[in-house]
């Protein structure tokens, strides 16, 4: 299985725009002024009498009632239409041309949407470190990290946007509120604890993602995507739904589990963690509500339902070998780039995952070149393994892996998790004395279920061993030949990403 980065160019955001002119609004005609016709004109007469106001006969006393050309001029009793005036020559076009048509404003500068006088502001790149999903059970489009899978981006470090906005959100007044079962009355409780995450790494490249309150002592979880590019020598910086911004610091992360843990600098109090749900209890079809910062837009709220469970998804960031995987929550809520890291709630409000990966049309090859957004297939960890991991980072700073001591194939069409003939490195592929080898499986054995979960390739195998945690025990079914066989693996453990 290869992979590739999901590209290296922000997303565009549109320009922004140039006031619209207003064209001039005629002065009103003095009261009497036929429609559509010219004033009277006034001066000395031929005969060289007083000036006098040419009046017409319409308007005479007891004269006969007033007649008007097609054009709107006086006309006299049985006098033919006078030709049309052309329009006015020269400087003004007939008839006016209407305004411009005002486009967006950048990100970076207003809030999307406001028209503005733009400064010319060079182009700044994002280095992108981008989560990529593979849905190992469809036929997808290779676009992202590619190879067999079909993976594509969620992310240029969460973002997509050169300049992210971060619009704070107002407090809605008092004859604007929802009941808490509503859509707007779980969002209005949900705003105030997430956070639009800026990630500069040394060099000055960076983008945007989102994250949320874990705990009152100020850790924030999100996706290691978001924050990889800016954690050994760059600036965090997260910002709330009132413009609030705080610094951070990384605590830990988990590169397999796409999760890490920020502490902010110098926390406010009175953090309201987000309430944490039960993503094991889960059923398709429930509704979900994300929240993230699209594009750089940040506090944006999108709805939607769980679509299915359990979804094998790969992900990697192109730079390297090492790839991440979850046995993720499909919906179909709107998630685009940016949205890596921020809550999957469901209706009441509750955590069940976090959005991390999106699958998209495009074959291109990253979101930088594609453009692509939302077509609703969105992917987010379940946070009941997003959780174990965070308690790890909180506690120790390092991630802990299940394991089940054995190294399996990544192709697609396999049916079932092959055990490799040989490990990365030339190493065995079955671990001496690990897991797999006291359970007596060999290389070439295919396993096809993990306890009831039917496992269809690597990455699904890899996913669901992800769910657990070392010391658990499970049961694989695997085929040796023509035989399938049962047995039960207490898995191991693995310290670290190295």
């Amino acid at each position: 299985m290869s992979t590739e980065n999901e590209g290296n160019e922000n997303d565009a955001v549109p320009a922004a725009p140039s006031v619209p002119s207003v064209p001039p609004v005629p002065a009103a005609a003095p009261e009497g002024t036929p429609p559509g016709g010219d004033l009277p004109a006034s001066g000395p007469d031929s005969r060289g009498d007083e000036p006098t106001a040419q009046v017409p006969a319409a308007h005479q006393e007891g004269g006969p009632a007033p007649s008007f050309d097609p054009y709107g001029r006086p006309q006299q009793p049985g006098q033919p239409p006078a030709p049309p005036q052309q329009p006015p020559a020269a400087s003004a076009a007939w008839p006016p041309p209407p305004p411009p048509v005002p486009s967006y404003a950048d990100a970076g500068s207003q809030p999307w949407g406001a028209p503005v006088h733009p400064e010319p502001k060079a182009p700044r790149r994002s280095r992108a470190s981008g989560l990529v999903a593979a849905v190992a059970v469809a036929a997808l489009v290779a676009g992202g990290i590619g190879g067999a899978l079909g993976y594509w981006a969620a992310d240029s470090n969460g973002s997509g946007s050169s300049g992210s906005t971060t619009v704070a959100a107002s407090n809605s007044p008092k004859d604007l509120k929802r009941a808490d079962g509503t859509v707007a009355g779980v969002a209005a409780k949900a705003l105030p604890s997430v956070v639009t995450i800026d990630a500069q790494s040394g060099d000055g490249e960076g983008g945007t993602g989102t994250g949320f309150v874990y705990d009152k002592e100020g850790h924030i979880l999100t996706n290691n995507h978001v924050v990889a590019s800016a954690a050994s020598s760059g600036q965090l910086t997260a910002t709330f739904s009132d413009g609030k911004k705080y610094g951070a610091e990384v605590v830990g992360r988990a590169e397999g589990y796409d999760v890490a843990v920020l502490k902010l600098k110098d926390a406010p109090d009175g953090l309201t963690p987000l309430p944490l749900g039960d993503s094991d209890e889960v059923a398709v079809g429930d509704s979900t509500i994300a929240i993230g910062a699209p594009f750089g837009l940040s506090n944006t709220v999108t709805t939607g339902i769980i679509s299915a469970k359990n979804r094998p998804v790969a992900s990697g960031d192109g730079s390297s070998s090492a790839n991440s995987y979850m046995s993720a929550l499909q919906t179909d809520a709107s998630i685009n780039p940016g949205n890596s890291g921020g809550p999957l709630l469901d209706a009441g409000g509750a955590v069940i995952g976090i959005n991390s990966a999106i699958q998209s049309t495009s074959g291109g090859g990253g979101m930088g070149q594609s453009q692509a957004g939302s077509i609703g297939l969105g992917f987010a960890i379940p946070v009941n393994q997003a959780k174990n991991v965070a308690e790890q980072l909180i506690k120790t700073g390092q991630p802990v892996y299940p394991v089940i001591g054995a190294t399996v194939t990544m192709e697609e069409k396999s049916g079932g998790a092959v055990i490799s003939d040989k490990g990365a490195g030339g190493t065995p592929a079955v671990t001496p004395d690990g897991p797999a080898a006291k359970a007596g499986l060999k290389a070439g054995d295919v396993i096809t279920k993990f306890n009831d979960t039917v496992v269809e390739s690597g990455p699904t195998l890899i996913g669901e061993i992800w769910t657990h945690k070392p010391g658990d025990k499970v049961t694989l079914t695997y085929k040796r030949g023509s035989e399938t066989s049962t047995v039960d693996v207490v898995l191991g453990e693995r310290k670290g990403d190295s």
